[in-house]
Formats: structure tokens, sequence, C-alpha cells
């Protein structure tokens, strides 16, 4: 078996993993470069091997730097069957959309006010490619094999990360009788996801390709953070000013809606009006309602005995259309979630263009900001950040919470690897910025003694059963 990085290595988005056999080939995930300008100019490139060539997509789950190509290698003439598990099948769809429209939208907008290099932009894929790629998605059961080529079968395991993120299994499934595995680790959640249950260890690895997004660093107390946020919203709707929450829309939200349910609960923070501003998130909300009410297995055993109500606010209110979000750009105590979670595009935009000129206004950063984006700029410390071509000044509170993350920290990625039997004979990381990967490797190396690659672009690796390289 070959493995061949071409995205998410060196940097943390642009899942893209392209497994080899002797006469066929897939790909495991197939996601869109996230950041800096440099880095998502990348999606724009040709892709290294012919879409046609590619046998079959499978997925680890829906957020966008793991399924958002796929449209743009449908247009390249990719046509084969994208294998992702039920809850994924639900999400993707949506993402896809959501994806496109932006793009049709972001880039009318370029048009109009003229702050694109190109004189007619064009964007990466439209609505209908991601029709297309919509109806080449096949469900397929956690715990179940299923053949993706004549030389690979695939396994999904829950990953705790979202609804339907899972690890993928591969196993060579020819002649030999050796056969090679390799687990994809996807995005891993923590095992104290409010609504979800963990991710299951690796089971009977060869190698393991796993991702170090907080490889370097333990996530603060929970506690600590929720107390910060709580302090923060108390503070901005005292003084009549608003919150905005730039926020991933799967998952993100709902449990940033539980939390503010409890802290309410609670008294912690005054009851004012939330608004959902994304309609990727309340299409997203949707499906996260129907497995609670489903008891879908996915989802934690007090979570489905609590029902519907554990993400459920009497205050929520939802804008669906532009005209809905355009009115919500008024000062007044409130709070808003909105996509995107890094501040790179969306609805959010023109939020953060309205209310981080004034003092008396809150960015709450809740997830992971890539370098490159608006959101790590204002992490920062940024005095000024650009959007839609414009320097808008940086006067707003913003503060960052880490409580939210649904991504495994160093702890909780050494104890996932170390819960392995039996242990991998490799380990490569992926999606990790460079310190992030380098204290993971050596981590790994130091405290379980597996050998660790951190994954180069475009590196390709040799796995047998047993031997790696």
């Amino acid at each position: 078996m070959r493995i061949r990085f071409l995205g998410a290595a060196g940097t943390v988005t642009g899942s893209r993993f392209l497994v080899s056999g002797t006469s066929t080939q897939f790909l495991v995930d197939c996601g869109m470069f996230q950041g800096s300008r440099a880095i998502r100019r990348r999606n724009w490139d040709a892709f290294p091997v012919p879409a046609t060539d590619i046998a079959a997509v499978v997925l680890t789950h829906a957020h966008l730097d793991h399924c958002g190509y796929l449209p743009a290698l449908v247009k390249q003439g990719f046509s084969g069957p994208i294998y992702c598990t039920p809850n994924t099948g639900s999400l993707v769809p949506i993402i896809l959309r959501d994806s496109a429209h932006l793009q049709e939208e972001d880039t009318a907008y370029a048009r109009r006010a003229g702050y694109s290099r190109h004189a007619d932009p064009q964007p990466l894929y439209t609505s209908q490619d991601a029709e297309t790629a919509i109806g080449l998605l096949l469900p397929r059961d956690f715990g179940q094999a299923f053949a993706v080529t004549d030389e690979f079968a695939c396994r999904f395991d829950p990953a705790g990360h979202i609804l339907g993120s899972s690890t993928v299994s591969v196993t060579e499934t020819g002649p030999s009788p050796e056969h090679a595995r390799v687990v994809f680790s996807g995005d891993l959640g923590r095992g104290n996801h409010p609504l979800l249950k963990g991710p299951h260890p690796p089971l009977d690895a060869d190698a393991v390709v796993m991702e170090g997004t907080y490889g370097d660093r333990d996530h603060a107390d929970v506690d600590a953070e929720m107390e910060e946020m709580a302090e923060a919203i108390t503070r901005t709707i005292n003084q009549g000013g608003t919150v905005v929450v730039p926020a991933f829309a799967v998952d993100r939200t709902e449990v940033l809606l539980t939390a503010l349910r409890d802290l309410m609960d609670q008294h912690r923070i005054p009851v004012v009006p939330i608004y959902a501003d994304s309609p990727m998130a309340l299409a997203a909300l949707s499906v996260y309602r129907d497995a609670i009410n489903n008891a879908d297995p996915e989802i934690t055993t007090a979570t489905i005995a609590e029902g519907i109500s554990q993400i459920h606010l009497p205050g929520l209110h939802e804008a669906h259309s532009t005209e809905e979000s355009k009115k919500l750009d008024t000062p007044g105590p409130k709070i808003i979630i909105s996509a995107s979670g890094m501040a790179s595009g969306g609805r959010v935009t023109h939020h953060l263009k309205y209310f981080l000129p004034h003092p008396n206004n809150c960015v709450l950063l809740v997830g992971y900001q890539a370098m490159g984006t608006p959101g790590q700029q204002l992490r920062d410390g940024a005095r000024s950040v650009r959007i839609h071509g414009q320097d808008v000044p940086v006067n707003a509170q913003v503060v960052d919470i880490e409580a939210f993350s649904v991504h495994a920290d160093r702890s909780e990625l050494i104890d996932w690897i170390g819960s392995a039997r039996p242990r991998p004979a490799a380990v490569y990381i992926v999606h990790a910025e460079q310190d992030s990967a380098s204290a993971l490797a050596s981590q790994l190396e130091d405290t379980l003694g597996i050998p660790t690659t951190i994954a180069d672009d475009d590196m390709t690796v040799d796995v047998t059963a047993g031997v790696t390289g």
C-alpha cells in the first residue's frame, strides 16, 4: 500500500491522502485549503492526479477542509463513489451547497466592489458541481467493512469530533496472506463533547496517519474559560454592546448553544436575544436535532435522555435570509453566532466590519484559527484586519476561548495513540503547523517509542504488514 500526502501536510487544512495499490487508487478525504491567501491559492492548483484515475473518495467527516474540494474534483472529471457515514452523508450536502453559494456570492461581490485582482473572477466551482458531487455520496455504517476497490477495504469507527466523524481503517484485500492496514485519524474529538460519544482507539494498524492540530499544548481549564466567557458576555451586554461569535457552522454552533443555555440557566449571563446567522448552521442544527430525537448511537445517553432541549434556547432567533442578516448590524445588546469560524468568509465578515470599530462590542473566538486568517490576526492583537478589501479598525474587545475546541489536545492525542493494540510500527503526523507537529512527534517517540514522521507535502510512503518506509 502506498500513501501520497496531497494536503494537510505542513499545514492544518486541505486533507487529501491518495492511497494506491498495484492497479487502483482512491482518496481519503478531499478537502479545501483554508488560511492565508498563499494557502488558499492551492485550491486553484491543478490536482496532482487526473481526477478520472481516482476510483473513489472515502470521507472522515463533513468539515470543509475534509470534503470541500469534492465539487472541484467532480468538475475535473471524477465520477466515482464517495463513501461516508450516514450522518456525514446528511451534513456534506449542507456544507457543499453553502460553499458553492458563498463562492458564487463572493465572486459576484468581488466583481461589483472591484477588489479582486482578476478582471473577471470565477468561483472555484458552482452549485451545479456541488449537486453532482452530492449525488455520488454512498453512506456506510460504523464498524462494517466495505470494498472500495478490488485491492482495498475500509471501515469507519467513531472519532467523536462532530456528528458523523470517523476514523478510517484501510486494509489491503489482495491474494497475499499479509494485508497491511493503515488508520487515518481524521479529526479526533476530546471525549468530553456535550453531545457525542468519544473516539474509538485505533486497532491492528501497521501505520497511523494522525492529526496533530493541538499537538504542542493542552487545552485550558474548561471551567476557567467558561467563566472568562461569561464575564466577557455580561460586560458587553451591560454596556449595550453586541457579542459576535465567528463559529464553524457544523457542531460548534450546537456546542455553543448548549453552553449558552447552561450559562443563562445558572444566571451567569443576562438573558438576551441570540441570533444564529448562518443557513448552513441552521441546516446542521436540524440534523443534530434529528439525531437526538432518533437516539442515534453517536449521541450520548445523557443527551438522548434530555432531548433537544439540550440545544434549544427560548430566545434563539434564526436568520435565514440575507436581509435578516443585514438587519442584525445595528447597535444593541445581543449575541450573533455566524460562520465562518476563522472569520475568513461568509456572513460573519459583514458583522465584523460593522461591530469591530466600536469599543462597546466584543468578538468571541471559539475555535482553531489558522495562520493568515482574520481570526488569527484578531486573536494575536491586530489593530486592524482586512475584510473585503478594506482595513477595518479593531476597537472591540477580542476574547479567545479554547473551551469549545472539539479537537483532541496533546495529552488526548497521546492517550488515543497509546490505546492502539498493538502499537503501530509508524505514525505520520498531519493537520498541524510545524511547532505542533514537532512537539507531538517528540512526545510520541519519547513517551511511547513509536517511530514518528512529520508528513511533508507530496511525500510518498510505502506500508506493508509490519513494515513501513
